[in-house]
């Protein structure tokens, strides 16, 4: 069955969020050099495959089995830090551009490279951990160093998460746990063997987290073999050595200043899977120019809420909390005059036709973009055993969810259907103009 009435993990941060256009092309793509008048050309590796399916076999195993909807899949390897032999690829990641940072399951690290993965220590000489928060949920565990790659792109000794580990880290922090909703921990509570956060940010919590007991999103704790309890401060580099997770994308050499997120449209009807490419950097390839694209700048971190932020406008309403955000499933908004989903699907948007509807999205910049969009019956949706449903939407309302935003538009994967979205990194010149935005 699906996961029907279940939303899944929300990427919307507590203190952090994100991030669309024209000009990713396809994974073929090549530049070109030249010498004493001849063009040779250069194939690109600044790109990696995507693809929206049911997820992690695991899901649909056991009595309660499911499938995933509209949760965007990459591949990436991590190897021990100079190694490349002690290496392992680990598909099923979830594309996430409204969290910063790599975060992946103990479970899934096989027993070898797991040992050879070298825990961060502090000051103290102890091993740090994370907790990571979303607006319903969080994860829990050690910060690692591994050397990651991804399609043709590589960062050496990079810190990541290992969620749901032990020893140390298998007793959650009060601080952690209380009032943050779901614990991820495990995959099948995210739908995914780890989550690899592409958002708006060099790291993840930036200059909240960098002196003892201040933390945002993050919270950076010292965990001597009794327990994670003392916080402690990070720094935020955004060059090697790392403390604080980063973007990954920061760390890589030339493709370092955004993400382009290409995914072909889906049918109404929806399908089982589809398939698009991860472009990385902007306007450093021939294959991820800016082109004609929209930008519309977001908020920065040193906003109230955070950077990623950018305005919709809906049914005459300014809605200054809103996002657009690969880690959400589907559209977020608050509308009581489109029928509701009944039973198990309370809480969704069941019209008895497709409905169009039509938001558009301003930047901090005073630039805006339709984001028009068809509203789909959820219940039909969900009731087949596809895992792409385009226009699937729900009032987070009667979800009892994104309390902390009832000013905001959440456009979610579906959004990202037939588009090219453009996420460009705070503070990094992306095809002629700064980041953080969003183009489209």
């Amino acid at each position: 069955m699906k996961r029907a009435a279940l939303l899944g993990r929300l990427s919307v941060l507590l203190a952090l969020t994100l991030l669309a256009g024209c000009g990713g092309g396809g994974g073929g793509s090549s530049g070109s050099s030249s010498s004493g008048g001849t063009t040779t050309p250069v194939a690109l590796t600044n790109f990696t495959t995507i693809t929206v399916d049911a997820g992690p076999s695991v899901l649909a195993q056991g009595p309660n089995g499911y499938i995933e909807d509209n949760v965007a899949y990459v591949t990436i390897t991590l190897c021990a830090p100079g190694s490349t032999t002690n290496c392992q690829t680990i598909d099923h990641v979830q594309l996430d551009t409204g969290s910063v940072g790599l975060r992946v399951f103990q479970s899934v690290l096989n027993a070898t490279l797991l040992s050879a993965l070298p825990n961060q220590t502090d000051t103290s000489s102890n091993p740090v951990g994370e907790c990571y928060g979303f607006v319903d949920s969080y994860m829990f565990g050690s910060v690692r160093t591994a050397d990651f790659s991804i399609g043709g792109e590589k960062v050496s000794s990079m810190p990541f998460q290992v969620a749901g580990d032990d020893g140390a880290f298998a007793t959650v922090p009060s601080l952690c746990s209380s009032g943050s909703g779901t614990d991820l921990n495990s995959v099948v509570s995210l739908g995914a063997n780890g989550l690899l956060g592409i958002g708006a940010t060099t790291t993840d919590c930036g200059s909240y987290c960098t002196v003892a007991g201040g933390y945002g999103t993050a919270i950076y704790y010292d965990c001597p073999s009794s327990g994670c309890s003392t916080i402690i401060g990070r720094a935020s580099a955004e060059n090697a050595p790392y403390q604080q997770l980063i973007n990954p994308i920061i760390g890589m050499p030339v493709d370092n200043n955004g993400s382009v997120i290409s995914l072909p449209a889906a049918p109404a009807a929806g399908e089982t899977s589809l398939t698009g490419t991860l472009y990385f950097g902007i306007g450093t390839q021939t294959n991820n120019t800016l082109g004609s694209a929209k930008v519309l700048t977001t908020t920065n971190s040193s906003s109230v809420n955070g950077a990623g932020f950018v305005s919709a406008v809906y049914n005459g309403q300014t809605l200054p909390d809103s996002y657009i955000d690969s880690g959400s499933s589907l559209y977020l908004f608050v509308d009581t005059t489109i029928t509701p989903c009944t039973g198990d699907y309370m809480g969704y948007y069941c019209p008895a036709s497709p409905l169009a509807l039509s938001p558009t999205i301003q930047g901090t910049n005073g630039a805006s973009a339709s984001a028009a969009f068809t509203l789909y019956n959820a219940a039909t949706a969900l009731a087949t055993n596809n895992s792409v449903t385009p226009g699937l939407g729900a009032n987070p309302d009667v979800l009892n969810i994104l309390n902390g935003y009832p000013n905001s538009f959440d456009f979610g994967l579906p959004f990202y259907f037939g588009r090219n979205v453009y996420t460009a990194i705070e503070g990094r010149v992306a095809g002629g103009a700064t980041g953080p935005y969003v183009a489209f």
